[in-house]
């Protein structure tokens, strides 16, 4: 087996970045946070595993490895890896796609039953010692609609239609899913309106590219019923945040659960704070005990691939954007 070179640009002292010994012991390896880690192996280097979000490092290291094969990100938005030039460039770009898909998607469960259920309610009376019985929502036989119906969305999909709920999804190219016995109905990005005005649920799970911005605005509200429950896992800047807030405070919507935000960490100054109808995670739904090491083993079962001549897994698409 040929000798490879790694450039891994994280800290060196993260512990999932311990299973890198499981690496071929003649597999070079420089792990740091600086270019000046990266200086006597760059020229030879390979591979770049990217392990951190901050990418204002990426385009000096591009530079410095002239002989780059193959790239993979420890995460799976990668938008802010796709510079120009990379973008242009025949070098492939791999991530963890797969990894976070099934705690985002039980999340979006949580967010479901919290709203269904009026958790918060519960809580607040049991805080209090008081007892008062309410109606509250079964969520068997409604509707959950899914904008993106990538690998999270698919997990959404499965969870939602094991207990029961009707799915319908929203993707780039409808007819892909055509067959799939989890949907009911499949969408193209035209019939965003027709989607959101059945959905008791609506569940965004869509990466950050140029088409997904803003996706979800006051037309969008307007379109959903007004009992409709806003979940996103995805990217926060698919949805308008303040079309959203006037959404809640105005009844449009009945209630949100999200785990991400257009600005992060959520600014103390939002009024989604203090909102009974707005269920918040700080971006942490995919923070599993064992999320990072999940992750880094993708690396390593696409280096065995890469190392043997054979297509790698996770290829992202890079004028897509995922």
């Amino acid at each position: 087996m040929a000798a490879h070179t790694v450039l891994v640009l994280g800290n060196p002292t993260a512990r999932h970045l311990r299973l890198l010994d499981e690496l071929p012991p003649e597999t070079s390896v420089a792990v740091g946070e600086t270019l000046e880690a990266f200086k006597s192996l760059a020229p030879t280097a390979d591979i770049i595993f990217h392990t951190t979000t901050d990418a204002a490092l990426w385009p000096a290291l591009l530079e410095m490895t002239p002989n780059l094969k193959w790239a993979h990100s420890l995460w799976v938005g990668i938008d802010k890896l796709l510079t120009p030039e990379f973008k242009a460039g025949a070098i492939p770009l791999t991530n963890a796609r797969g990894a976070y898909s099934k705690s985002l998607a039980e999340f979006c469960i949580l967010g479901i039953l919290f709203q269904a259920k009026n958790v918060r309610r519960l809580l607040r009376q049991e805080a209090a010692a008081h007892w008062e019985k309410f109606d509250s929502t079964e969520i068997y036989g409604q509707t959950l609609g899914i904008i993106g119906y990538g690998d999270i969305g698919k997990e959404i999909a499965k969870r939602g239609h094991g207990m029961g709920l009707k799915v319908h999804a929203m993707r780039r190219n409808p007819a892909q899913s055509a067959g799939d016995p989890l949907l009911e109905k499949s969408y193209g990005p035209d019939q965003l309106h027709e989607m959101l005005a059945v959905c008791d649920y609506v569940a965004l799970a869509l990466p950050q590219t140029a088409d997904t911005v803003g996706v979800i605005g006051a037309k969008e509200f307007a379109a959903m019923k007004r009992t409709a429950v806003v979940l996103n896992v995805g990217r926060g800047t698919a949805i308008n945040e303040a079309d959203l807030v006037a959404a809640l405070q105005n009844g449009t919507i009945h209630s949100a659960s999200l785990d991400v935000f257009e600005t992060e960490p959520l600014p103390k100054s939002s009024p989604l704070w203090a909102m009974d109808n707005c269920f918040i995670s700080p971006h942490t739904a995919d923070n599993t005990h064992t999320w990072l090491d999940d992750s880094t083993r993708i690396f390593l079962e696409n280096f065995k691939l890469y190392a043997a001549g054979q297509p790698l897994r996770n290829i992202v698409d890079k004028q897509a954007g995922y």
